[in-house]
């Protein structure tokens, strides 16, 4: 079996060991033979009830090449990534955006909007700060 880092990522978020249930599903074993971690009385097939949400959000450092193409594609250029657990979409997005410890990577809800029209036209073109030029444009 695969893993991926979305693989992984999913395993931090819930607390379910994949590539663990993943080997053993390879080997033989079904779900329902499998005891749950977790909770040690249930099998592996039981689906968990989760009361959060987690993003991740990936790190763009195009300012340490200035001479690169920011534009996003299908090219990976992240270089690196962060995860965030929040009682509902809004904290765990903020929260993702203040971990990646850049300057102006989170909402700035006080700041200058700008006109719209100019920030929906800046916002056709996917960058690594189109998400917060898009959010300018709906307070605009």
């Amino acid at each position: 079996p695969r893993v991926s880092r979305s693989s992984a990522l999913a395993s931090k978020a819930t607390g379910f060991p994949i590539a663990k249930i993943a080997a053993k599903l390879a080997v033989g074993y079904t779900l329902d033979e499998i005891p749950n971690d977790i909770t040690e009385q249930t099998p592996a097939s039981f689906e968990p009830t989760l009361d959060y949400v987690v993003v991740k959000a990936p790190r763009f450092a195009f300012e340490k090449f200035p001479s690169a193409d920011s534009t996003l594609t299908t090219t990976m250029k992240s270089v690196g990534e962060a995860m965030a657990i929040g009682r509902n979409f809004t904290e765990a997005f903020q929260k993702a955006l203040r971990s990646l410890e850049k300057k102006g990577s989170q909402f700035d809800f006080a700041g200058p909007t700008g006109d719209k029209d100019e920030l929906l036209r800046v916002a056709e073109r996917p960058t690594d700060g189109r998400v917060n030029t898009v959010m300018a444009a709906i307070r605009a």
